[in-house]
């Protein structure tokens, strides 16, 4: 009940109010307005391809459905190594502990100042521990796409383990999806100041191949038949990497809305708007249920057992087979440039879309191509 790992997912009366709530103890919390929350620093990086060893049965980098095998894949690839720079590292601390005792300090953003919090054994889990010569990191893994991360994840366990040892402590966030492993590390610029961390590194890894040309996409493009527009509502979901993510926390279980709502960075709208686009695109199937029930289809299970590049690939397939978004992308094609929201508009209206009537509706539409398309565009090096 009192567990929220992204801003969104705070219950409305705690968004309405600007509050958020932390625990100091086994059983007891404080609730105020403080600024619990970081923004994911976005950096664009370069991704650096690493493999596993040959003898490497038992993991299959298409097949990761936790945060455990997530951390164990780049664990036996050596992205963890290559990331901390440390040929020496071995899995130490993990699982759930107490935090022992310390105070900090937290800004109030309603009195605008400082607020101390003591903290007394409360409860936390450092999903794995990787400790050298030189150090001991403290990772944080999510199988999620979110905007933002509640900075207590890294905090706790840096506050636990940093006195303890004589070694420097390090506090790193790692983010799988599609195939790509995204690491952060965090430093805490100032110990008894919770918000005081700051990013130090960003890198990208994946084990397989992700060089993409914009031949490939044209060459899939080129070989489409049309998809004919059925009565599912035209996408209004502008991020395509989180239609993606969707599916894959669809790879091992189905779920119902509600499910999905609580277990994903999304707010109860965005659940629909997000799998609405997935079943128009044929990648997910939604039953009737007690709540609406969504599964994998036929085609998400194929596509998430692709490798890299055959994936994107095959996502470019499902985006630009129907009629709107193929030809927005080639009229981009054709003018190098991305059509205004305009043309995009008048591309849709010669479309035949099911229950599209307003302007309004055309315009916000209009940006979910524009989106996607873009997607498509920056998967190429050029």
């Amino acid at each position: 009940m009192a567990k929220f790992d992204q801003s969104i997912n705070l219950p409305k009366i705690f968004q309405k109010n600007n509050l958020s709530i932390l625990p100091i103890s086994r059983g007891e919390y404080v609730i105020s307005h403080f600024d619990v929350y970081h923004r994911f620093d976005s950096v664009e990086v370069q991704t650096t391809k690493v493999s596993l060893p040959a003898y490497i049965q038992s993991l299959n980098s298409t097949s990761i459905t936790s945060e455990s095998l997530a951390l164990n894949l780049a664990l036996a690839s050596g992205i963890i190594a290559q990331f901390l720079e440390d040929e020496s590292i071995v899995p130490t601390v993990s699982g759930r502990m107490g935090s022992g005792c310390f105070t900090f300090n937290i800004w109030n953003k309603k009195e605008k100042a400082p607020f101390s919090v003591q903290v007394t054994n409360s409860q936390i889990e450092i999903d794995a521990g990787y400790e050298g010569i030189h150090g001991l990191a403290l990772f944080e893994a999510k199988l999620d796409i979110a905007e933002d991360f509640l900075v207590r994840q890294l905090y706790y366990p840096y506050r636990l383990w940093q006195p303890k040892i004589p070694k420097n402590v390090r506090s790193v966030f790692l983010v799988y999806s599609n195939g790509i492993y995204s690491l952060y590390e965090y430093a805490f610029d100032d110990i008894l100041d919770y918000g005081s961390l700051a990013l130090k590194t960003r890198k990208n890894y994946s084990i397989d191949d992700t060089s993409i040309e914009l031949s490939d996409i044209q060459n899939v493009f080129r070989k489409l038949i049309p998809s004919k527009e059925h009565e599912i509502p035209f996408p209004q979901a502008d991020s395509f990497p989180r239609v993606i993510n969707l599916c894959e926390l669809l790879y091992p279980q189905d779920l119902n809305r509600n499910d999905i709502t609580e277990r994903y960075a999304f707010d109860a709208r965005q659940t629909n708007y997000y799998t609405d686009a997935a079943r128009y695109l044929g990648l997910i199937e939604k039953r009737k249920d007690t709540l609406p029930l969504y599964s994998l289809s036929d085609t998400g299970k194929r596509v998430l057992n692709m490798p890299y590049k055959e994936r994107q690939l095959a996502y470019c397939a499902c985006i630009l087979s129907h009629i709107a978004f193929g030809d927005t992308f080639r009229k981009y094609l054709v003018d190098y440039k991305m059509p205004s929201t305009d043309e995009i508009i008048g591309i849709m209206k010669g479309s035949d879309l099911y229950n599209i009537e307003s302007e309004s509706t055309f315009k916000r539409r209009a940006s979910t191509i524009k989106s996607w398309v873009n997607w498509i565009i920056n998967l190429t090096k050029t």
